[in-house]
């Protein structure tokens, strides 16, 4: 895909969580995500990737100033939003929405999905009068596959899928740019996962949108995804073009990332890679570089010094000591 206008330029983004001690006894901080930077385009879909832990979530959130970081900048429209008031921060906001993971939890039980999707558009005053925000209400729901009739519903009333659309119609309601989904598919079905991935991809074209499309499931975001950027324990670790990503593998970690991906073919099955051990805890993370206590291509280097990302091929950059010499060269 070549390379549209940049629409977000984030640059070190950082977050830390102080720990007091707890059951651990332990002070410290929780480093989930370090020095994260890199650039979204108009119209593409950029996938995030990693095991739990990675940092994925945490930075979701960060993006969009729901999590207070500790350093960096997240810029849309030249603005750092990371230093806006409450005030500018809200104009803005409407434009950078949120789908979350748990389409259950993120639905209030007690109020009429109808009324969920109007609230926020009279609350920002995108029109003047209830019965205008009702219509609008209506087409969203029309929009992401829902009857109108299910305005006067109750969440409960609904199956996972269906309320993962009404959640998607809420994001919808103030017009964004920007979606960041949350693992927006891992609590469903997989034959419901397949629905609202088409209808992502459907709203996407209709809607001219930008996706932030975070998910553990590889197959999944390489559906998806334009560009997909792999994490491990708060860092990028490879950020490539799906296809260059998958074609040509760099990082030892998304080499066992892809190898665990199910084929439903057993000719020519790749080996799979296991990974040793539980990724490590994010208060005390390996010296060096942070995957080298489960790689399986682990040099004495790896122990002391911290790698950098290099561009090893145009526009795929990977943060391994395999390839220093790259970027000497």
């Amino acid at each position: 895909m070549p390379m549209a206008e940049k629409i977000l330029e984030v640059k070190g983004l950082t977050k830390y969580f102080d720990v007091q001690g707890g059951f651990l006894k332990k002070k410290g901080q929780v480093r989930a995500v370090e020095n994260i930077c890199f650039d979204l385009y108009n119209s593409e879909t950029l996938g995030i990737v990693g095991e739990s832990g990675s940092g994925k979530s945490t930075l979701g959130r960060a993006l969009l100033k729901l999590l207070k970081s500790t350093s960096g900048e997240v810029v849309y429209k030249g603005k750092n939003i990371l230093d806006l008031s409450d005030t500018n921060l809200s104009l803005i906001r409407r434009e950078l929405q949120m789908v979350f993971q748990d389409p259950y939890a993120s639905l209030n039980p007690r109020i009429k999905v109808g009324n969920t999707i109007a609230e926020p558009i009279l609350a920002n005053k995108m029109v003047s009068t209830s019965g205008q925000a009702r219509e609008k209400t209506l087409k969203l729901l029309e929009l992401v596959g829902l009857r109108p009739e299910m305005y006067e519903r109750f969440p409960h009333e609904f199956s996972g899928g269906q309320r993962q659309r009404i959640s998607i119609a809420r994001a919808l309601a103030l017009e964004p740019k920007v979606l960041v989904c949350d693992e927006a598919v891992s609590a469903l079905d997989v034959s419901v996962q397949a629905q609202i991935l088409n209808l992502f991809n459907q709203l996407k074209n209709q809607l001219d949108l930008t996706y932030i499309f975070i998910s553990h499931d590889l197959a999944v975001t390489k559906y998806i995804s334009n560009r997909i950027m792999v994490m491990y324990l708060g860092e990028v670790m490879e950020l490539a073009p799906t296809e260059k990503l998958f074609s040509k593998t760099f990082h030892p970690y998304t080499e066992a990332l892809i190898s665990a991906i199910p084929e439903p073919s057993t000719k020519g099955k790749r080996k799979r890679i296991i990974l040793e051990g539980d990724i490590p805890s994010p208060i005390d993370p390996p010296s060096g570089c942070k995957f080298r206590t489960r790689c399986f291509k682990t040099m004495k280097k790896c122990k002391n010094v911290h790698p950098e990302m290099v561009e090893v091929e145009s526009n795929h950059f990977v943060r391994c000591h395999l390839y220093d010499a790259r970027k000497e060269a």
